[in-house]
């Protein structure tokens, strides 16, 4: 099974991941200022982009896809990486510093959010997670959801995202959100100022990961990778920087 990868560059390893219905070409800008002195990874999810979309459920799951993430590492060699996730991305980078923390250097989680503790809360998010699919299931690559980070035609598959919205998107309890004060590793939030359904959780996990930084970027949405380049690449900069070396 096809997992679409691509490795840019030379120096510590940053593994950057997309969110839902998005793709690696998210993140052009954010490859083309790293890679100067980073090896910049980039890959697109089971059902997303340029990787194979299998019609087994199964497939699609935080399990399978945090399984990807490490093969990918493994492939390049890599024992550690800083992890940059967007949103869906962003959680299964936070589920990976988890359960595997040895592999992670550092963290930045970008407009996303650890779940939910409350029931009620869960509930409206796979209710929004069970739309998306059924949208897709309906009216195919037009019935994505609207996002500047989305693409429609860098997707080969309606049917392996509407699969991912049902296997990856949902969760099922708040162990990630739990979590949060173990994760021992250098940790930067990044929001966008507008991205008012993300702003709470950006506060609540840098209030909660030990040591954690906050950015906020001025008049971005939930995109700033695509609509705010050179703010995002610039706090992300600064955090590589100011991380100790390997």
């Amino acid at each position: 099974m096809h997992i679409h990868h691509e490795v840019t560059g030379s120096g510590p390893v940053v593994l950057l991941t997309h969110g839902f219905a998005a793709s690696s070409h998210m993140f052009a800008s954010t490859v083309a200022d790293l890679s100067t002195d980073h090896t910049v990874v980039v890959w697109d999810m089971r059902g997303h982009g340029r990787s194979d979309s299998p019609g087994d459920p199964a497939a699609y799951s935080v399990r399978t896809s945090l399984d990807a993430m490490l093969a990918i590492l493994d492939d390049i060699g890599a024992e550690r990486a800083v992890l940059v996730g967007h949103s869906l991305g962003g959680y299964l980078s936070l589920e990976l510093a988890i359960t595997h923390p040895e592999r992670v250097a550092a963290l930045v989680l970008v407009d996303t959010g650890p779940g939910f503790r409350s029931d009620g809360g869960r509930d409206e998010w796979n209710a929004m997670a069970d739309r998306y699919a059924q949208d897709l299931d309906d009216r195919g690559l037009d019935g994505m959801p609207g996002s500047d980070e989305l693409t429609a035609s860098v997707h080969r598959s309606p049917e392996g995202l509407a699969l991912a919205a049902r296997g990856v998107l949902r969760q099922s309890d708040g162990h990630v959100l739990e979590a949060l004060p173990t994760i021992g590793v250098p940790t930067l939030v990044v929001v966008g100022e507008r991205d008012e359904p993300f702003l709470i959780g950006s506060r609540y996990m840098a209030g909660k990961i030990p040591g954690a930084q906050l950015a906020v970027i001025a008049a971005a949405g939930h995109a700033p990778p695509v609509t705010h380049p050179d703010a995002f690449n610039a706090v992300l900069r600064t955090f590589l920087t100011g991380l100790p070396v390997a």
